[in-house]
């Protein structure tokens, strides 16, 4: 079974009324391509535009409920397409930096909230999520587990670890960064590791600090019938704005899972005591250090 997914690497436009007519298109174009899912780029609704003030910063949030995420739960029920909806989403203390995915029914299947925000940067005027979470996403034909993580969290392996212990095999990844060696190595590691399909979705070039290339690693590294090591990057987009369609061979990474060794088969729980811990711990101290 073959999962298709659409990755809409658009450019922002000058206001939400805009990116919600700009967005269903978007989507129509999705399905017409044959898609199962439309993917985002992070924070559609405002282009990842996260002003510095509060009371602008709050007033270009939007809740769950909002006009503007529910026109796309209805949109994935008229075209029986899952859509990941983005947005910038009213919360206390701050807003949060969130993923809404809508399955082929238009109902809510998964809400994420990015955990890892950018706090050295624009998103210290956010809000974290709270954990990582998957969901049983029905694409008629077949149910696929699916969970999320956006940007910057897959700059730490617990994400996709987590989010691979939780039963996924499909990681949405909504972005807004330059795409570039160091990156796409990080997306490639988390599938690998993970034995997991991972799909990018970014802004294209044009805006500021994007440049497209939006991606999707299937995480099959390797089958018992062919030579050599496979390409997990199944599919790489141009840096141009438009809507790409990539094609997991869902069946293969089942069977791939069953049979590898990577994932969780030999974890050692028990030995990562310290990843919990609050403080960092220094490697070694003066005194632990052997007289020469």
């Amino acid at each position: 079974m073959n999962l298709k997914i659409a990755l809409l690497q658009l450019l922002p436009e000058k206001s939400m009324e805009a990116q919600l007519e700009k967005g269903i298109r978007a989507c129509r174009k999705a399905k017409g391509m044959g898609a199962d899912i439309a993917l985002f780029p992070e924070m559609w609704n405002t282009g990842y535009e996260i002003p510095q003030d509060e009371k602008t910063l709050n007033e270009m949030a939007v809740s769950a409920g909002s006009d503007f995420v529910q026109s796309f739960g209805r949109l994935a029920g008229e075209l029986q397409m899952a859509i990941g909806i983005t947005f910038l989403e009213t919360h206390t203390p701050k807003p949060l930096n969130s993923l809404i995915l809508f399955d082929r029914n238009g109902k809510e299947t998964l809400h994420y909230s990015k955990v890892h925000t950018c706090d050295f940067d624009l998103e210290k005027m956010l809000s974290g999520g709270e954990d990582f979470y998957t969901a049983d996403l029905d694409i008629g034909r077949d149910t696929v587990k699916a969970g999320a993580m956006i940007c910057f969290d897959r700059e730490f392996p617990e994400s996709a670890r987590i989010l691979m212990l939780k039963g996924a095999e499909v990681i949405l990844a909504p972005n807004a960064c330059p795409m570039e060696i160091n990156r796409l190595a990080a997306l490639r590691t988390r599938a690998y590791e993970n034995m997991l399909a991972v799909a990018t979705c970014n802004y294209p070039d044009g805006q500021p600090d994007c440049n497209g290339h939006s991606t999707v690693f299937d995480g099959v590294a390797w089958l018992p019938d062919e030579p050599g090591v496979r390409d997990m990057c199944i599919f790489e987009a141009p840096e141009e704005e438009g809507v790409y369609l990539a094609e997991i061979n869902l069946s293969m990474l089942r069977r791939y899972r069953e049979d590898e060794v990577m994932g969780g088969k030999f974890r050692h729980p028990d030995k990562y005591r310290v990843l919990t811990e609050s403080e960092l711990r220094k490697p070694c101290s003066d005194d632990s250090l052997s007289e020469v």
